[in-house]
């Protein structure tokens, strides 16, 4: 009776067969020696599997390729002699296999050069005295029977890849090779890999780096780590790259090398082939396609971007007619990706629910890719395969689901179908596997950059305005871009402050770097300047505490700003620079201007710093435009030539449309850093406040002089008599409570807006007076403020510099 073990390794030696089979129908492909020598791995246990073939002159066995661990784990050598006392001497002299236990090796000091963990050993000659195949197993017990027969069957499938090209007797090498000596860097071409490059044999100087010079800065990575490979890669490698070509578009170009160990005067080398790619069969080898898409995903920043770089990379060369890609979210499948992506080439159910997310989405109504979810492996239908509807639409000539593994769990699925009959080959079913590990990884970090550029989102959005203020007279739209290359916060903002008296405060700024540093001192400086703006100081104060401030804070950054106080009513402004761009103007004729306001430093640079004022006139109709250095700046762009297009573009803008003027402005950026912008036009006000102000004595009839001043500007604005005494009964109260309860001046100022009179008292004090919860009949005091608040439609209090202002609106009648 045959014990469940025996039929187990039964089982996996018909599997082994069955494996190397399939990897022995295609003699010429590049990798096969290294995937013949992987099913030691699979099917023997082993850590390490490498094949030694012996030399020009046959008295030294040298390591051509490997698999697993590295050598020097075991203290295995890249070159034993053919003839001695090793085992590997032993098995290439005899032509029988040598299996050496741990107790064996401790006997044998020719076996390994180092000590190391127990291991067993298995030495096995390769037909035809061609070489040696030498594995290491780390598991108790050694190579047992099945181990042993599945380690000889993998001998005999061993094909020694084809010989390294030769320097022929006149010194020069076949027009497509190379042999680079990895000691000193110098190279030997043919002329036909120069021709490729595009030099000639005078132009070369004999060094790799010349070469690599050519070559895109994105591959030079992946051709660096075969061309300063070291010992612990010997083998064949293949590789693709891509070079520039004179005209300026890349070409791919295919190296397929070995490393060849140093020998006694000779260093290590690399010596192979370069063709052209795209010359070659059109039936490119899967390494090429998976080192591609995984080119590919390397720069795939967004789920988005994932999913079009897979589909990209697999429906081309494996001529489906569709291909769909869906993240897996909370048991949920979610297309990112259709292609094509026309409702009209999918089935009729997706088409009659055709949205973001499957028809009936959730994974367990869908039994087929439940099961492959499950598994966690490629699954392949033919075209006679019976599937659920929704699937069997897909692909009718067949289908192919592969869930995409990362971190443990299954990330998403892609659904790969083709309309005619499609037969599935070993390699097609090697690449969708490896697509499918490249892909799941991505998909994870793509899903985590979503994630976090959402966060960074989120945090940019509540740091800046969520809405603008509505103004008298103007209206003012922002934009917000955030940079294109990273994920960090960043420390451009922007804020229109209504003020009294119908003036506006428009402030732009931009903090140094981009991080979470930023972004706080960016917040700190957006509430300083809208306070100090609020308290009534002038623009170069506003700007000149909030310096000191952020010198006070001892931080190791700066910040530039610009700030503009717009008075609606007069239509001018004045302007503040604090290491900032200048404000562009679009007069109501078309024409530009940048307008040369004098600046100060940098915020947070120098402590006692001047900080001037320019003035700017504003006619109704124009464009007041301020940006940030990173829709005027860019690599290739000067700032001053930045600024010249932003004005042009600006100029050749409609102000009416003040929304897509913002949208057109960023839309002609070449940018990688984060952009704010802010426009304001200029109308003019329909109807302009009547103003007077007094300044009020402190003499024993202050109030009396206050209600004499108050009652001659109402009748010269046409007031009549009928509201004069509540009017001057406000006046009276809050002039009198300014002259007790405060030293230093006083002002009253009176402003009629459309039946709507403001009266407000300035005084030195930061003191709001208290309205008292109660009051008795013998309180000798606190009854001015009730009588304020009964009388007026609202009051209230506002700090001003060095101060506050008491106020309070009336409305008077026809």
């Amino acid at each position: 009776m045959v014990s469940e073990g025996a039929a187990v390794r039964g089982i996996r030696t018909e599997r082994a067969e069955i494996a190397l089979e399939t990897l022995t129908g295609d003699p010429g492909a590049p990798d096969r020696l290294r995937r013949v020598l992987e099913q030691a791995l699979v099917f023997a246990g082993a850590a390490f599997a490498g094949v030694y073939t012996p030399g020009d002159d046959g008295t030294v066995l040298r390591l051509a390729e490997s698999a697993g661990l590295p050598r020097t784990f075991f203290g295995l050598r890249d070159a034993y002699p053919a003839v001695g006392r090793s085992p590997a001497a032993e098995a290439y002299g005899t032509g029988r296999p040598v299996w050496l236990a741990p107790e064996e090796l401790a006997d044998c000091p020719d076996a390994r050069r180092t000590p190391s963990q127990e291991f067993s050993l298995a030495v096995l000659p390769v037909p035809g005295r061609a070489g040696l195949l030498v594995v290491v197993s780390e598991r108790d017990g050694g190579f047992g029977p099945e181990d042993r027969a599945c380690l000889e069957l993998i001998a005999d499938a061993i094909a020694l890849p084809a010989p390294l090209p030769t320097v022929s007797d006149t010194g020069e090498l076949p027009a497509d090779a190379f042999s680079l000596a990895m000691d000193t860097g110098r190279i030997k071409v043919g002329d036909g890999i120069l021709g490729l490059f595009g030099m000639s044999r005078d132009d070369f100087d004999g060094k790799v780096e010349t070469l690599l010079g050519r070559t895109l800065p994105e591959d030079v990575p992946a051709l660096m780590s075969v061309v300063e490979a070291d010992h612990m890669s010997i083998g064949d490698r293949e590789l693709e790259f891509r070079i520039l070509e004179p005209s300026g578009s890349p070409k791919w170009l295919r190296l397929r090398g070995r490393m060849v160990p140093a020998a006694e005067g000779r260093p290590a080398r690399l010596a192979g082939t370069v063709a052209d790619a795209s010359t070659l069969r059109s039936d490119v080898t899967d390494v090429a396609r998976v080192q591609r898409l995984a080119a590919a995903l390397a720069t795939a920043g967004t789920v988005k971007d994932v999913s079009q770089a897979v589909a990209t990379a697999l429906r081309g060369p494996l001529k489906a007619d569709r291909i769909a890609l869906a993240e897996l979210e909370n048991e949920r499948l979610v297309v990112t990706v259709l292609d094509p992506p026309d409702a009209e080439s999918w089935p009729e159910l997706w088409r009659t629910e055709w949205r973001t997310e499957w028809p009936d989405a959730p994974v367990r109504a869908m039994p087929t890719l439940a099961a492959a979810l499950r598994e966690g492996r490629p699954r392949i239908w033919p075209v006679t395969t019976a599937l659920e509807p929704a699937l069997a639409e897909v692909g009718p000539g067949g289908l192919a689901v592969l869930p995409l593994p990362a971190g443990g769990r299954m990330a998403g699925i892609c659904l790969i179908g083709w309309d005619s009959p499609h037969e599935f080959g070993s390699d097609e079913r090697a690449l969708l596997t490896a697509a499918a590990g490249l892909a799941g990884q991505a998909l994870m970090r793509a899903h985590a950059f979503d994630a976090e550029h959402e966060l960074v989102g989120m945090l940019q959005r509540a740091l800046l305005p969520r809405r603008l203020p509505r103004l008298p007279g103007a209206l003012a739209v922002a934009r917000y871009l955030p940079p294109t290359e990273g994920l960090e916060v960043g420390g451009d903002w922007y804020d229109v402050i209504p003020l009294t008296d119908n003036h506006v405060a428009l402030v732009i700024g931009d903090v140094q770097g981009h991080s979470a540093a930023a972004a706080t001192l960016m917040g700190q400086m957006r509430t300083a300047l809208r306070a100090y703006a609020a308290e009534g100081h002038t623009p170069d104060v506003v700007v000149s505490h909030t310096n000191r401030l952020l010198m006070d804070m001892e931080s190791d950054l700066f910040a530039t700003c610009c700030y503009v106080d717009v008075d609606m009513e007069a239509g001018t402004a004045w302007c503040v620079r604090a290491g900032h761009l200048q404000p562009v103007l679009r007069h109501p004729d078309g024409t530009t201007e940048i307008a040369t306001a004098e600046g100060g430093p940098p915020l947070g640079v120098v402590d006692q710093a001047d900080f001037p004022m320019t003035q700017l006139s504003l006619r109704p109709g124009t464009l007041l435009a301020l940006t940030t250095d990173g829709l005027v700046e860019s690599p290739d762009t000067d700032i001053d030539d930045g600024m010249e297009r932003f004005a042009r573009h600006l100029g050749a803008s409609d102000p009416s449309h003040l929304g897509l003027v913002a949208d057109g402005l960023l839309g002609n950026a070449h940018r990688t850093d984060d952009v704010a912008l802010l426009l304001m036009r200029y109308d003019g006000m329909a109807v302009r406040p009547l103003r007077e102000s007094w300044t009020v004595w402190r003499v024993p009839e202050a109030a009396r002089h206050a209600r004499r001043f108050s009652r001659r500007t109402l009748r010269s604005w046409g007031v009549t008599d009928d509201a004069m005494d509540t009017v001057l009964l406000v006046v009276s109260e809050l002039v009198t409570n300014a002259l007790i309860h405060t030293d230093g001046p006083v002002r009253l100022d009176l402003t009629l807006v459309d039946h709507r009179l403001r009266i407000a008292v300035a005084d030195a004090s930061p003191r709001s007076p208290v309205k008292p919860a109660s009051i008795g009949w013998e309180a000798t005091g606190g009854r001015g403020i009730l009588l304020v608040e009964a009388v007026s439609a609202a009051w209230g209090t506002v700090p001003v510099s060095g101060g506050k202002q008491v106020w309070a609106d009336l409305v008077l009648e026809d």
